[in-house]
């Protein structure tokens, strides 16, 4: 009986400890969000194996972006209108949105019409106008040209420039009043006269909109014609067509000076690095990013560049097209360290896109170089934030 007393104590001490186990386990999953448990954590052995993975983006179009904008044109400083007063034909006068804001026609003083509907606007030219003449006034006024509202559409296209946007436009139509991309036909014939325009590479052609990247695939809108894909652009929307013949590597992140090097046969990150004039104080050099492929589904291979300079750890060989990214800080998530790289190579191309088309030289062969004051971050922080 004291036998079976002490089995049943040791049974009994068993199952307490195996509980117990299990609450410990519980409680340590209830601690891990949904992200900790699913995301790709970093491990040290991705980086010695220098191993190209294959990452999945978000490519979730919001259903908002489908659809055109409700909202009415509203003026805005550069809009040009043609005004005039009913029953007066020599009144009409065409005037154009000051950078104040205003407009002036007839005896008014300035009319503050920035933001304002065309319907708006007249309104407040038959107000102002009511206090000169007896009978009430009837203003007709007809939009004759936008500035205000823009879009961007530039890179690989036919006639790459600012188009206006006065009314609901859509990608494909954007690119339509481009002229299209450059086409294998189009491309044969430039190189026939003498161009050398390259072809549109799709699968790195992207939407910025207020600094985002939008997730666009433009393979599947252009060539498979999936209009789901098709969002309505709104103003200053950037839509950019990289080339696909380029052969350089993007070296960004915290290196001496971000930019396009040219590719050559048996190019490694280390050399790409070098050709960036190196790293700067405060790299992070044990988590340098390799991008390669499209934007909505890369493949990432990360390396320790730090031991690679000691000759501890196997360097990568690049291709034409590659990102290589020198991070700031350590973060515990792969998706990190492409959407930095990502997010950096878009915001740069934009800077350079825009700044070609305005006429602002470039300091360097084609590729990326980013000017100061954009917003692109080239220097690291004082305090390089926590790993998250």
């Amino acid at each position: 009986m004291g036998t079976m007393s002490s089995h049943g104590r040791q049974s009994r001490a068993n199952n307490v400890g195996t509980m117990g186990a299990l609450c410990l386990c519980v409680v340590f999953l209830a601690g891990c969000t949904p992200m900790e448990r699913h995301a790709p954590v970093f491990s040290p052995g991705r980086v010695a194996g220098v191993r190209l993975e294959t990452v999945t983006l978000t490519n979730r179009i919001d259903p908002a972006w489908l659809r055109p904008s409700t909202n009415l044109f509203t003026l805005g400083p550069g809009d040009k209108l043609d005004i005039e007063l009913l029953g007066d034909p020599a009144s009409k006068t065409t005037t154009v949105v000051g950078p104040d804001g205003k407009i002036y026609f007839n005896l008014l003083p300035g009319i503050d019409v920035w933001g304002l509907t065309l319907a708006q606007a007249k309104a407040q030219l038959e107000k102002g106008l009511a206090k000169y003449v007896r009978e009430q006034p009837q203003v007709s006024i007809v939009l004759r040209g936008v500035e205000s509202k823009r879009i961007w559409v530039l890179g690989r296209v036919q006639a790459p420039g600012v188009y206006p946007l006065a009314t609901p436009l859509t990608l494909l139509d954007a690119v339509s009043m481009a002229g299209g991309t450059l086409s294998m036909s189009s491309f044969r014939q430039q190189e026939t006269s003498g161009a050398n325009d390259d072809l549109a590479d799709l699968s790195r052609s992207f939407v910025l909109r207020e600094g985002k990247l939008l997730p666009v695939n433009f393979q599947r809108l252009l060539r498979r014609g999936d209009l789901s894909q098709n969002i309505y652009l709104q103003p200053d929307d950037f839509v950019y067509f990289p080339a696909a013949t380029v052969r350089v590597v993007y070296v960004l992140g915290a290196v001496s000076e971000p930019r396009a090097v040219a590719y050559r046969t048996g190019l490694t990150v280390a050399g790409a690095i070098a050709g960036a004039y190196g790293t700067i104080n405060g790299a992070y050099m044990h988590h340098v990013t390799v991008v390669r492929g499209s934007l909505s589904n890369p493949q990432i291979a990360v390396v320790d560049y730090r031991n690679v300079l000691k000759g501890n750890a196997p360097d990568l060989g690049l291709e034409p097209g590659d990102i290589v990214y020198v991070p700031f800080s350590p973060y515990r998530y792969l998706i990190k360290y492409v959407q930095l790289a990502i997010d950096t190579f878009v915001s740069s191309t934009a800077i350079n896109g825009g700044s070609s088309l305005i006429g602002v030289p470039s300091t360097g062969t084609a590729g990326v170089f980013i000017p100061v004051g954009s917003g692109v971050q080239i220097i690291p922080p004082i305090a390089p934030p926590p790993i998250q």
